[in-house]
């Protein structure tokens, strides 16, 4: 901050100094992430497409996760043969439409998930775990806030 005050005078070191340790802890956050996937030996594709799948209750269709990867159909289908080969998921027919399939975690896709979130979640307790139990409420809220302003009108407000 003390660096860039006499170069921008107007530079509120307050928010400045906000949102360059929310930009450092992205980055950690997402350095961590890759790691602890790449350590159980997931691509980040990979991982996004368990996660979604994880998040779902462990089973969906194709189109639910092309919907919730922001993916064409065909994409998710490339994803899918991938991971159905290395024993990740498996596709069964549908239950309710006999046209299509479900998509189901294995149980060694469920166990690589949850590896992988389980190395996140405890770099993220560890960080957070400084503040105390109110304090980490707060700081939820209060970001909570910022984003609802960063997400009106679809997070184009700054164009």
């Amino acid at each position: 901050m003390e660096r860039w005050l006499p170069v921008l005078p107007t530079l509120d070191p307050v928010v400045e100094g906000a949102v360059t340790r929310m930009s450092k802890l992205t980055v950690h956050l997402r350095r961590v992430r890759e790691q602890s996937v790449a350590d159980f030996d997931l691509e980040r594709h990979e991982f996004d497409t368990l996660h979604e799948l994880a998040g779902r209750g462990g089973a969906a269709s194709p189109s639910e996760l092309a919907e919730d990867l922001g993916l064409a159909p065909a994409s998710v289908t490339g994803r899918l043969d991938g991971l159905e080969r290395r024993g990740l998921v498996r596709r069964t027919p549908s239950k309710k439409d006999r046209r299509r399939v479900d998509v189901e975690l294995t149980e060694s896709g469920r166990a690589a998930w949850r590896g992988a979130m389980a190395v996140l979640g405890r770099e993220e307790e560890r960080l957070l775990g400084v503040l105390p139990e109110e304090e980490r409420a707060q700081l939820a809220d209060m970001l909570r806030r910022i984003m609802v302003v960063a997400e009106e009108n679809g997070g184009a407000a700054w164009r």
